[in-house]
Formats: C-alpha cells, structure tokens, sequence
C-alpha cells in the first residue's frame, strides 16, 4: 500500500472512499488523493486485494456511495462482515486534530457462497439494521485520521518522532483499541491506511472565563479487558483486569497552554460477584477470599507501572453486603500500603446522601495532598513541558457510576482550578463556581461523560445518588462489544437476551 499521490507517508488514513457495490465484490476507492490502488473485497468469502482500476461490468449497474473507514471485519461462521462507517461529526479536537464521532454504520455482507434464502438474507440483514441503529444512538464510538485517542496528552509528550511515523493502529494502547479485533484481518492484509483505531467516549465544550476562551475536553477510553454489563461484570479476574475500567483524562486549552490530567475507575479489584436473581439489590459474594491479596497486587502493579503513584478512593457504604466488600477491599490492600499506595474510604451515601455532593470537599481535604504532590501535566505554546503528572486518583463505587462519576468530576474541577490559576486564567483564589455560564457548562460535561459510560456499561443513562439502576440487558451486547452481541444473535442467543431485558 505505498502508492501515493503527494508525498504523504504510506500509513496516512483515508478519510474519503467511494464505495462500489458489484454483485461479485465491493470495490473501495481513494477519493482522497493518498492512494492509486484500489480496495477490492470478495462478497463470497471476504478476501481483499489491491487492484489497479474498477472492474469492467457492461450489464449491472453498480450502487455508489461516500464511505469515511472501515471499523474491521467481523469474521463469524456463517461469513464475514465489513463494518464501515457512512456518516460522521467532527465533534472538537484532541492536541489540534480533528475528533469525528460515528454517526452512521453499514454492514456489508461476504457470504454469497452461503446460498442463504433471501428470507434468511432479509431476516439476518433486518436484525444488523437495528442492532447498528441502537449502536449509532448509544455506543459513543470516536476515532481521528491523524492523532492517536488511545494515549493521554502526557504520554504522547513522552514518545519519540519514530513512534510517532509508525501506523496509527501500531501506536495504540491495545487494552482502549474498541476494534482491535475487528481490525485483525485488515492487519493481517497490511492495510495500513484503512486501519482505523476507534475508542468509546469523548466529550468537549467551549467556554469564556472573563476575556479568555477556555476550552475543556474529556476521554473516556473504556479497557476492552474484562468487558460486560453490571451485575453480570463484577469484581477482577485472576490477571488483576477490573471490570468496568475506564481512564478518563480531562484536557484544558487556553492562552496556548494545554493541560491534561489523568484519573481512573473500575471495579474493587479482587475476584466477588453478585449473584443475579429478581431481588431490587442482588447479593455480593466474595470468591477465593484467600486469592484477593494476590489479584490485588497485581492490579496495583500494573495501575503503577502505567500512572505512577496511585491514590484508591472507595465510596461504598460502611454496612451491608457494601460494607463486607468494603472490608475485603480494606484488609487485602494493607500488605501494598506505602507512600505511593493509598487507600481512603468515604462513605458516599452516608456522608451526602442524595443531594449534597458539596460535602464531597469533607473527601478533598483528605486527599489534597496527595493531588497537589502529583500534579497534572501542563505544556506551553512551544510544546515545552512545565509540569508532569506523577500519580492517579482509582474510584471506585459499586458500579463504578453514580458515586464515582459524581467524586471524579469533584476532582477534576479541583484540577482544572489549579490550572487556570497556574496560567492566570483564574485569580489566585478564584473558582469556576464564580463563573456561572461555564460552570453550568462543565456540570453537563460531566454529566454526559457519566451517561456515556453507564449506558455502556448498564444500558440506562447515569442517576446522581444512591438509586442502583437494575441493568437492562436489551442493549448488553451492543454497546459493550458489537462483536458479542452480533455472534450471540447468529447463536440465537441475542435474541434471548433481549427478552430477559424487562
């Protein structure tokens, strides 16, 4: 795939492809001036080649439309299965580049061979159509042609010009690649340019603080380890992979400055379940107590190796099955204690109940140290670091939604306070309450970050406070993973779970 038309390198990703639908193979053609060859698909068996120019065909008429990406290739049993992408927003930028969120997919279809019926065909293709519908409306997929979305400003910073010139998906951290395997058989082909890394999440606005614009961007990037809905995903498994992971980094920009700043969520890292019954509040059950320790540590270790120093901040209740988790959570962290491990415990519904979450400054003052010590990541107009982040903030609720959404966002406003004074933005004791159109602003940011992830991870949109959602299985499958979801239909399984979704 090195032909190109203006010197580009040969891993820049097309962003415009006329797609042309032949009876015998789908044709992909660059429309963007980055490619001479072409994309030719196989409908019977979905295997690709480059080839020169379109097919000569004097008696059909072929259909043409603009597509934007590939997402991957679905390979099941009964053929494979080309996700594209036939719509698109630009939603804002990350670092200067152009963010677009997926707002149309097509399936196409590579089973000719299959001789299914046309009932079948019509049934199967009426079942993609409105699986991809709802994952239009709920899944939050995003990608970029040009910047890599799974790594953090800082973490960008950090790599070399040679990292930099590899392809975009060789770039990616894999545990936030949401089509990584959906991309294996275009990999496999050394189809660079129609690589297209996807994550889930990515929310922005922008604001005025006096004279200055402010603009604040925050990305979800959901761990494809240990995925499912609650309920059914709780707890780690025995490598440390927490259940509901997501790293959310929160990047402001203005007067040149561009700061970021890292925290993360998930599951009570050790192996417990809640056995799922037609109770309002399932139990918890504690699996191998005695492995806790161990799949604990691990967790911690790799949270180290990644962000540093780590502050865990658990806002389940003090009694009840909440209370024995609480316990477990507690004593199986003491062994890793140190001056890079901290554990705090705040009871959430205890201390704010419903509706007052400014008693969440009774947690700040118990943390603030250990925020100040650690920083966040700022670089100036010339690109030149000035501070780093050394350390992160781990919350953890039951879901890891509610409580947790409602703590991160407190935290995160706590930094981009800092960092507006740092830059002069703010005055020295000044906040964003005192700025009422953007505070309102970052509110909602907030909120649609949580809403983004819960329909993710429990189909219904976050609620603030102590009302545990009873997770509908009707959108399981789609917005976790469209893999699953489209395997378990041709296992006559989604259809299932879509009845036990009441």
């Amino acid at each position: 795939m090195d032909g190109t038309n203006d010197g580009s390198p040969p891993s820049k990703l097309h962003t415009r492809l006329r797609l042309w639908e032949f009876p015998d193979c789908y044709i992909f053609e660059p429309i963007d001036g980055l490619a001479d060859l072409l994309l030719s698909v196989s409908r019977s068996n979905g295997t690709m080649n480059l080839v020169e120019a379109l097919p000569l065909r004097e008696s059909s008429t072929p259909k043409v439309q603009i597509v934007y990406g590939v997402i991957g290739v679905l390979k099941l049993a009964v053929g494979s299965y080309f996700l594209v992408i036939t719509d698109r927003d630009c939603v804002g930028s990350y670092l200067g580049h152009a963010i677009f969120k997926v707002t149309g997919l097509k399936v196409l279809p590579c089973n000719n061979a299959l001789n299914t019926t046309s009932a079948e065909q019509k049934k199967m293709e009426s079942e993609f159509s409105e699986l991809l519908d709802a994952a239009e409306r709920t899944i939050g997929l995003h990608f970029s042609y040009d910047i890599n979305l799974t790594l953090s400003a800082q973490r960008l910073h950090e790599l070399g010009d040679e990292y930099k010139s590899l392809p975009l998906w060789r770039q990616a951290e894999p545990r936030f690649l949401w089509n990584s395997y959906l991309l294996e058989p275009l990999i496999e082909n050394k189809l660079n340019q129609y690589l297209l890394p996807v994550i889930q999440g990515f929310q922005n606005i922008n604001a005025e603080v006096g004279s200055e614009k402010v603009n604040v961007t925050l990305i979800a990037r959901r761990c494809t380890r240990r995925i499912g809905t609650r309920m059914w995903r709780r707890g780690a498994d025995a490598e440390g992979y927490a259940a509901n992971f997501v790293e959310t980094e929160q990047i402001m920009q203005s007067k040149g400055f561009t700061a970021s700043y890292v925290q993360v969520r998930g599951s009570m890292p050790f192996l417990w379940e809640q056995i799922v019954d037609l109770t309002y509040k399932p139990s918890f059950d504690i699996v191998r107590q005695e492995e806790a320790p161990r799949v604990l540590e691990r967790h911690f270790h790799d949270l180290q190796k990644k962000y540093g120093a780590v502050l865990a901040v658990d806002l389940v209740n003090t009694g009840g099955g909440e209370g024995r988790l609480r316990e477990r959570y507690a004593k199986s962290i003491e062994p890793i204690l140190s001056e890079d491990v901290r554990y705090v415990h705040f009871d959430f519904h205890r201390v704010c109940g419903h509706i007052h979450f400014e008693r969440l400054s009774q947690l700040y003052e118990q943390i603030k140290d250990y925020l100040k010590k650690h920083r966040y990541f700022l670089i100036n107009d010339k690109g030149e670091k000035i501070e780093e982040q050394t350390g992160t903030v781990r919350t953890n609720c039951i879901d890891c939604l509610d409580r947790t959404n409602v703590t991160q966002s407190m935290i995160g406003r706590k930094i981009l306070e800092s960092q507006l004074q740092r830059i002069e933005v703010l005055g020295v004791n000044d906040t964003i309450s005192n700025h009422p159109a953007f505070d309102t602003n970052y509110k909602v940011l907030w909120a649609n970050h949580g809403d983004a992830i819960s329909i993710q991870y429990s189909g219904t949109p976050a609620l603030k406070g102590d009302f545990v959602r009873y997770g509908k299985r009707t959108t399981q499958g789609i917005v976790n993973d469209l893999r699953n979801a489209l395997a378990r239909y041709y296992l006559n399984n989604f259809v299932d779970g879509t009845k036990q979704g009441g």
